[in-house]
């Protein structure tokens, strides 16, 4: 059963709203836009991993995507965890073409393409820690991981002397044969009531990874734009003219146009707001206007009068999965 579905990951619509939201020229733009490309690739992979995961028994594992797990200032981002009744499975998934080089003697890995050849943060070191931070969570429970490259023409190489590793990195064809071979080995037996515990848990502590994207790049809040922007050309703030939205840039006026910019808002500033805060935000003054359109966003709520604060369920707010 999947638990969280796959939706575009939190990371890239932070990456893209910040982009929206920064000035031109601002000296970390090129660094965003090389991390974003590279991540929607890595999202492309890990939505062709879907056609394997889905001959897993869904009655008894249960798949939770794009996980973000507050790790003091940092972020544990997982793509896929697999639980299921016997241990917990790790899958990192890389969507990378060329010959892919891991030198265990050395604990490196890179990238070789037209005879150029690239450096790249061990993927094996990077789900070791994620696997030493569920298992500082979950003590008893059995946790293994996968890396696992999706591109087709992608060529898998190993030097160095610790031929385990070769046991930790699959291409997609063979996924469901290292699942097996992992199901076989384990003796461990997990409750499906122990299994949910977990998972809820787990729900419970996904965060958006916003503190950390903005650490990242050293960006304070200060510098993100506000007001509402234009859902087609980007243009920012929207100006309320007609009981809709107009963006004078492109000459469109929206009815919905605050969702996206609330989300923006959700993603950068916080994960709940309150009326006088979308005012601000929105760069309009009817309190009323705001409370319909926050009401009608479908959030959830707490409190009454100038003490409500809105907060979405989930994010995305909107099914945008492509």
């Amino acid at each position: 059963m999947i638990v969280k579905k796959r939706t575009i990951p939190l990371t890239i619509l932070i990456l893209e709203a910040l982009l929206r939201r920064l000035p031109k020229n601002h000296s970390k733009r090129p660094l965003m836009i090389e991390e974003l490309s590279r991540r929607r690739s890595g999202y492309l992979g890990e939505k062709s991993l879907d056609f394997y995961l889905r001959s897993l028994d869904s009655k008894n594992n249960l798949i939770l995507h794009d996980l973000n797990l507050p790790d003091g200032n940092y972020n544990c981002q997982i793509d896929t965890l697999l639980l299921t009744p016997k241990f917990a499975l790790i899958i990192e998934v890389k969507n990378m073409t060329g010959k892919l080089v891991f030198d265990t003697d050395n604990e490196q890995f890179f990238q070789v393409v037209d005879g150029k050849e690239i450096g790249y943060p061990d993927p094996i070191a990077q789900a070791q820690r994620h696997q030493a931070y569920l298992k500082n969570l979950f003590p008893t429970l059995e946790i293994d991981y996968l890396i696992v490259f999706t591109h087709p023409h992608s060529i898998l190489s190993f030097t160095g002397r610790n031929i385990k590793i070769r046991e930790k990195v699959c291409k997609s064809s063979s996924f469901l044969k290292k699942v097996h071979m992992l199901e076989n080995k384990s003796q461990a037996l997990i409750p499906q009531k122990e299994l949910r515990k977990i998972s809820r848990t787990l729900m419970k502590m996904n965060t958006p990874p916003t503190n950390y994207i903005l650490e990242k790049y050293g960006i304070k809040k200060s510098e993100i734009s506000i007001g509402l922007h234009c859902p087609l050309c980007f243009y920012l703030p929207l100006i309320r003219k007609n009981r809709k939205w107009f963006c004078p840039d492109c000459q469109t006026f929206f009815k919905d146009a605050h969702l996206l910019s609330l989300q923006d808002y959700f993603l950068l500033f916080d994960t709940k707001i309150t009326n006088e805060q979308f005012r601000d935000f929105a760069h309009f003054i009817s309190a009323d206007i705001a409370y319909k359109m926050l009401t009608s966003s479908n959030l959830n709520h707490l409190g009454t009068k100038k003490g409500r604060i809105y907060f979405p369920d989930s994010l995305p707010l909107m099914d945008n999965n492509q």
